[in-house]
């Protein structure tokens, strides 16, 4: 990390973002209110992308092309400050060789990320604490946040935590969308009753280390234990409300009321089949594996040439047997639905960009700005606007720091 200059390390997140809200204050222009908040997004799966041959963060893609949704330019267009950049690891087998196996995976896409940010130093910077997003758009880059998606790699030994904390990770779930060694996932069947006793000390961990828990993709039985062991306020870093859609991996009212209540925060993801009925096709079902089949291809390990006939062959799927798609309505649907039940404080917005989000009207980070309108017309301020954007996840990271700060200070003494 270069040195902090002392005019920008004294710039505090407070002042930052009452800055923010007195330049967008001068009138409530759509865009100038967008730009001047901190646009900050909890959940970018965009490191799966860096190890593509060709692809790079600096250049324009096209979602309908490459499929990815999340790069410089187009962040630009969206008035995108920076994000949490997820080292996700799918749920494998459970175990010794399992756990050292997901340990791996997570320590080579916590290199990547650090490898982008350090080889882009002139654009981007990564962020370690609360107030770095200050200095950090002080001097004309975008933020980069570090995020774990999944506690499998550090599942077989919990002080791995901290080797990921120090390589900069800010933000951990336990669980995806198979449940782990730490907890049930919401759309697994229930194996621990929510957290299992090392999830518990999962927890306990997290909060010594300073990193905020993410619970996303976990049971609500596990949801509520993290909500009453946890010290500092939780995140929801791309989730839904299932009193608008009922779906596991949405929260129900009583939940999200919980969830504020400990200060912490949702932020509203745009994943379709959260919003919207799914229903299964066979036939469907039965093209798209035939069609991964024909093309020997798994996930990101794809070729550019692979990925553009998949894309194709996909959209070949998508016409035969079409399946309804969510669009931004239903996601401000979540959206106000949260907001008039928590109020501004507890509530962000994830796209759940490159990890299969994307709605009708909402398909790419620079899309990001029509949010913001639709706030405005729905008769939010700019300073409600402000907090959706960055400032509740930036404040509940603060307050995570201060868990920290307390909670070793009680050792020392």
């Amino acid at each position: 990390m270069p040195p902090r200059p002392a005019l920008l390390a004294s710039l505090c997140l407070s002042t930052f973002l009452c800055l923010s809200v007195t330049a967008s204050a001068a009138g409530l222009d759509p865009r100038r209110v967008h730009e001047a908040a901190v646009v900050l997004d909890t959940h970018f799966d965009t490191p799966a992308n860096l190890g593509r041959p060709g692809w790079s963060i600096l250049d324009r893609h096209e979602t309908n092309r490459d499929g990815s949704q999340v790069d410089l330019p187009r962040m630009i267009e969206g008035g995108v400050d920076g994000g949490f950049f997820v080292v996700f690891t799918p749920q494998g087998a459970r175990g010794a060789a399992g756990n050292a196996a997901a340990r791996d995976h997570a320590l080579y896409r916590a290199s990547e990320i650090r490898e982008m940010v350090a080889r882009h130093s002139d654009r981007f910077d990564l962020a370690l604490t609360a107030d770095d997003p200050a200095r950090i758009l002080a001097a004309r880059k975008r933020f980069v946040f570090m995020s774990m998606e999944n506690g499998s790699p550090v599942a077989g030994d919990l002080s791995l935590m901290q080797a990921f904390y120090r390589l900069g990770v800010r933000m951990i779930g336990p669980v995806h969308f198979r449940n782990s060694d730490l907890a049930d996932s919401a759309t697994d069947t229930p194996e621990w009753g929510g957290l299992s006793p090392a999830g518990g000390t999962f927890v306990a961990e997290a909060n010594r280390l300073g990193m905020v828990i993410d619970a996303s993709h976990a049971s609500d039985a596990a949801l509520d234990q993290m909500i009453a062991l946890s010290e500092a306020p939780l995140i929801l870093s791309h989730s839904g409300c299932k009193d608008v859609f009922n779906h596991p991996r949405n929260v129900d009212d009583s939940r999200l009321r919980a969830l504020a209540a400990k200060g912490g925060v949702i932020q509203i993801n745009a994943f379709s089949a959260y919003m919207v009925p799914t229903p299964r096709i066979p036939e469907r079902e039965a093209a798209l594996k035939d069609l991964a089949k024909s093309l020997g291809v798994n996930g990101q390990d794809m070729t550019d040439a692979q990925r553009k006939a998949f894309i194709e062959g996909r959209k070949a799927i998508d016409t035969r047997w079409p399946v309804p798609r969510a669009n931004i309505d239903d996601f401000m649907n979540h959206m106000l639905h949260a907001l008039a039940l928590v109020g501004s404080d507890h509530v962000g917005v994830s796209g759940d960009f490159d990890g299969g989000g994307g709605i009708d009207g909402l398909n790419d980070v620079s899309d990001y700005p029509e949010i913001t309108r639709r706030l405005l017309a729905a008769g939010y301020s700019a300073a409600d606007i402000n907090k959706i954007w960055g400032g509740n996840a930036l404040r509940v990271l603060k307050a995570t720091e201060a868990v920290r700060d307390r909670l070793q200070t009680q050792k020392a003494d």
